[in-house]
């Protein structure tokens, strides 16, 4: 309002009459008399209570102005005659002129803001330039960031997009970059706060977008990054993630962290040729699926409890000879003893492996 003023003092000796702003409280924004700046204007309330865009009270003529915000700002000018009405309207267009500039520059800058944060994210930026532009952004280039990678069905883009802007809408240090139709990039600042509550978070974001956009989402959390330079690092790290935790975490999990993606993240770094040769040593052609449904169940379960028969036994509901029995089978059938802790960690590397196989050969097939 400071420009507003600056112009309405200027205006004043020409003008002839009072004119000037109020918001929907009635306080005097400005005016072409500074003095009044501050002070009430009984007539603003009686003006929004009748509904009308223009009207007169007392003697004062009144233009109201919705903002998009859902605030009110009201042009105000002395007098009731026609000259006081084109003094109340061309005030009203003025405002709504100088609004949308501001909005315009504001959707711009926003543009600007994303592109930029795309490029870091992309290491398109030389790292000298980045906290200078960080700085000319207002971002905060030494805060620690968490960069989260939402993926998604491309039906499902629009949807997402609006739920984690509404999500959003209350953390003013939060970036929504959208990445292409599939995927949607959140960064966030790792305060304290935040790094406490991260769990609770992604779970209600998960849930968020099932429950109001329909969408079955994945989220890649990369590792923070102590700078926002080092976000770029980060975004690997998430998209990584994503991947490895589709091919080797439980399904039914939605959130996948770097740091938690252990041997899983070691395997998709080899060579598939390597892969290859490692598994056709510790299965034979024909060895891992011999290995009826059954005896794979038997097999997991013994994993998920840590090698513990008796636990095993109990889940499946089997006597404990009956486990000592499918685990001679599997013996047998491949020649590791998955009693026998080298075994158990050689049969459970070569089947993530070959997990890892069938998603390389799964992506060949459907480009």
């Amino acid at each position: 309002m400071k420009d507003i003023q600056r112009a309405l003092n200027d205006m004043a000796p020409n003008l002839g009459r009072l004119v000037g702003f109020a918001d929907g409280q009635g306080e005097v924004l400005a005016a072409s008399d500074e003095q009044l700046v501050g002070g009430q204007d009984a007539g603003v309330r009686a003006v929004l209570a009748s509904g009308d865009k223009q009207v007169t009270a007392g003697d004062r003529t009144y233009r109201v102005i919705k903002r998009p915000d859902e605030t009110y700002l009201i042009s105000f000018s002395d007098g009731t005659d026609n000259i006081a009405k084109g003094y109340a309207e061309l005030l009203s267009r003025w405002i709504s002129a100088e609004q949308c500039k501001r909005d315009d520059h504001a959707v711009r800058e926003h543009e600007l803001k994303q592109v930029f944060l795309k490029n870091v994210l992309f290491e398109n930026e030389l790292p000298g330039d980045i906290p200078l532009k960080a700085r000319e952004y207002r971002i905060r280039y030494n805060a620690r960031w968490i960069v989260l990678l939402v993926h998604f069905k491309p039906e499902e883009f629009k949807a997402c997009f609006e739920e984690l802007t509404e999500l959003t809408r209350d953390r003013s240090e939060d970036f929504i970059l959208p990445i292409d139709e599939q995927n949607i990039v959140l960064m966030t600042e790792a305060t304290e706060e935040n790094l406490e509550g991260l769990d609770g978070f992604l779970h209600t974001l998960t849930d968020r977008l099932h429950e109001r956009a329909m969408a079955d989402v994945a989220v890649g959390v990369g590792m923070p990054a102590p700078t926002l330079t080092d976000t770029a690092k980060a975004y690997q790290q998430a998209s990584i993630a994503l991947i490895v935790g589709q091919i080797f975490q439980d399904a039914e999990s939605p959130i996948m962290h770097y740091e938690k993606l252990g041997l899983g993240r070691l395997i998709y770094q080899l060579p598939i040729t390597l892969c290859e040769l490692f598994l056709r040593e510790v299965f034979e052609p024909g060895t891992y699926e011999a290995l009826d449904p059954v005896t794979m169940e038997t097999i997991n379960k013994f994993f998920e409890n840590n090698l513990n028969g008796s636990e095993t036994s109990r889940q499946l509901f089997v006597h404990r000879n009956t486990l000592v029995y499918r685990l001679d089978k599997v013996a047998k059938i491949t020649g590791l003893d998955l009693r026998n802790f080298e075994d158990a960690v050689l049969f459970k590397l070569a089947d993530m492996v070959r997990d890892y196989l069938a998603y390389v050969e799964e992506q060949k097939t459907s480009r």
